[in-house]
């Protein structure tokens, strides 16, 4: 059976959208996934499942979570390979950064065209610039300790590339080398 990983967007942000990783692995068991992992609280899940797309397995966790908390909750999955080449892409780019205060890694539900890649990759906003590999998008900012002052973050990349969710390259390259 095929292992995906899959990643939640917007939960445990403020009284009502809480999802606790207990009840996270507990729903996405009720699905009939395996193997089921949850890697801290900001929605990063490790499953395994007879269905046999990305596509398949977002709308059935999607139902799922809505159907337990009432809420969205927009979810992005990938294969570990993905997960893996989104990390050695964020170690690419790291490398190629001299001045690489902080860096970021929006996951996407979709990969974009090329035209969108050519547009969100042609803005550089006071030291802060986005790279699209695949279905992630590199926020890269220049020695900078803090993403809440991000002109380009996820709402920036979401507004241009659609549904994603962001997490720490470190949190990025921690999963894959756990899960990939």
């Amino acid at each position: 059976m095929p292992t995906y990983v899959a990643f939640l967007r917007a939960i445990n942000l403020g009284a009502t959208r809480k999802f606790p990783q207990d009840a996270i692995r507990a729903v996405v068991e009720s699905t009939g996934a395996r193997d089921v992992e949850t890697y801290i609280n900001t929605g990063n899940v490790r499953l395994t499942t007879g269905l046999r797309s990305t596509t398949k397995v977002t709308s059935v966790l999607e139902a799922a979570f809505a159907a337990d908390r009432g809420f969205e909750v927009p979810t992005v999955v990938l294969t570990p390979a993905e997960l893996v080449a989104i990390a050695s892409d964020a170690d690419e780019l790291a490398a190629a950064h001299d001045r690489l205060g902080m860096q970021y890694v929006s996951l996407l539900k979709r990969a974009p065209t090329p035209e969108q890649v050519r547009e969100i990759e042609s803005v550089e906003i006071d030291g802060e610039r986005l790279v699209v590999r695949g279905r992630g998008a590199h926020l890269l900012m220049d020695e900078r300790d803090s993403y809440h002052g991000a002109r380009l973050s996820n709402d920036y990349v979401e507004k241009r590339l659609g549904v994603s969710t962001n997490r720490n390259a470190r949190v990025v390259r921690e999963l894959a080398t756990r899960w990939g």
